[in-house]
């Protein structure tokens, strides 16, 4: 029998331009109505304005959760969504960026610009050297990141990138395809905390990857 899938807290990533194709407005808000009608609810970075805010309005619309995690200096620019059932304002990126991932149960990245870029590594990296193993998947229907796909995998050819460093994350071409992955890692047994394997297991060689962050 299949296990099934507890209720999940889902961060998304994306684009938050509202100079980009209505075609990527249409993908977050079917991102946002499949995450509630799998009964899913939502963490993002607070913003009401393009796919962050189309995400979020269809997750609520679905009769979910969200929660969203911004920036003080943004609230002032008004770009607050100040319909989220729960608004957190952080002092800054830094810390905006840790409430989220320590609010998240899985991460979803949908097309998007350097912030975007930025919080899909850093979670990326983060998930190769066992910060943490929560599923990670990149929804990219269009190709936006075929660009990023194509370095990795240089990289990994290289021998800048290990094998399983570059698969920690699954790319997927259709929302439901992205919400079957998402679900698929979340149905994973849970692992211990990486300090408490560090406790015992951490090697000389495992010590220099932590130090130098290098997947």
């Amino acid at each position: 029998m299949r296990k099934a899938v507890r209720v999940a807290r889902i961060c998304v990533f994306c684009s938050s331009s509202e100079r980009i194709d209505p075609a990527h407005l249409a993908l977050a808000r079917a991102t946002g109505a499949e995450i509630a009608r799998r009964g899913h609810d939502l963490v993002s970075g607070g913003g009401r304005v393009s796919m962050m805010g189309e995400v979020a309005q269809a997750v609520r619309a679905g009769g979910r959760h969200t929660l969203g995690v911004i920036p003080r200096a943004l609230v002032g620019l008004e770009v607050a969504d100040t319909d989220a059932d729960e608004l957190v304002v952080a002092a800054d990126m830094r810390e905006r960026k840790g409430r989220m991932d320590d609010a998240a149960d899985a991460f979803l990245a949908l097309p998007g610009g350097l912030g975007t870029l930025e919080e899909l590594l850093e979670i990326w990296v983060a998930r190769t050297l066992g910060l943490h193993a929560k599923p990670l998947v990149v929804l990219d229907p269009s190709g936006v990141f075929a660009a990023l796909r194509d370095l990795v995998g240089a990289l990994q050819r290289g021998g800048f990138v290990r094998a399983s460093s570059a698969a920690a994350v699954t790319w997927a071409t259709a929302v439901p395809e992205a919400l079957d992955a998402l679900e698929a890692g979340l149905r994973l047994p849970v692992r211990p905390h990486p300090a408490e394997r560090l406790t015992e297991q951490l090697t000389e060689e495992l010590a220099e990857e932590l130090l130098e962050a290098d997947p």
